[in-house]
Parts: structure tokens; sequence; C-alpha cells
């Protein structure tokens, strides 16, 4: 299989609390809108990844759904989430496998491992020789 492009899809309980919290609270850009001009579906810049919030949840929300989101400086975004409003689930870790993570949440309870990968990972070297 041949992946040319890919996106997560989100469809929240509510569609303008979900895009206003992407949008606003996260600071995501928008790639594009389409749709009817009252409800539209947004899709958002996830680094070179793609998350669309469209439509609405079926069924329990924020269940087997988790978006990771690798950010520069996980400090200063653990301080302006928490100052706009975001869940703080955790604050910043030093995880056992290298990587600091914190945890938050949108307005469905779809949880988001916010990461910095620290100067010293394996992820910043390059393996070839």
């Amino acid at each position: 299989m041949e992946i040319l492009s890919s996106r997560v899809l989100l469809r929240p309980a509510d569609l303008a609390r979900s895009q206003q919290f992407y949008r606003d609270v996260l600071g995501l850009a928008v790639y594009r809108e389409f749709g009817a001009p009252a409800s539209p579906g947004i899709v958002f810049f996830l680094g070179p990844g793609l998350l669309e919030v469209s439509g609405s949840a079926d069924g329990a929300a924020g269940h087997g759904l988790m978006i990771w989101l690798q950010v520069r400086d996980i400090h200063a975004e653990h301080e302006r989430l928490a100052a706009g409003g975001a869940p703080v689930l955790r604050g910043p870790v030093r995880e056992p496998w290298g990587l600091t993570e914190m945890w938050i949440e949108d307005p469905d309870g779809v949880r988001i491992v916010v990461v910095e990968i620290p100067g010293d990972h394996p992820l910043r070297r390059d393996p070839r020789t």
C-alpha cells in the first residue's frame, strides 16, 4: 500500500466547541474549510500531518483516539495551554523512554499527548553511518 496523504478524523459531540478548542486554545493553523458555511468542517495542520474536525460523534466521545503532537518547548506550551483553559491531565514528565510528555484533553475527552524530544534522544540523532 502506498500512502500519499493522511489525516486524523475527529467527529466531536459539539462541532463548534471542538473547532474553537483546536483553533484558538491549541492554536492550530487552518489548512482548509469545507461544507456548509453555517457548520463547516475544518482541516488543521498538525506539523506534516492533518486533523479534520467535522461532522458529529456517533458513540462515546474520546475513546480509542489519541493525538500525538511534538513541540519544541514543552514547558512553554504547558504554561500557554493551561492559561488558555486546556484541561491538563498531567504536566510535563521525562518518560523512561526518554521523551518529555504531558497529557491534555479536548472538550470531548480525546487525549492529546504533547511531546518534546530532548536533544540527547536517539530520535534527534542520525542513525546512518
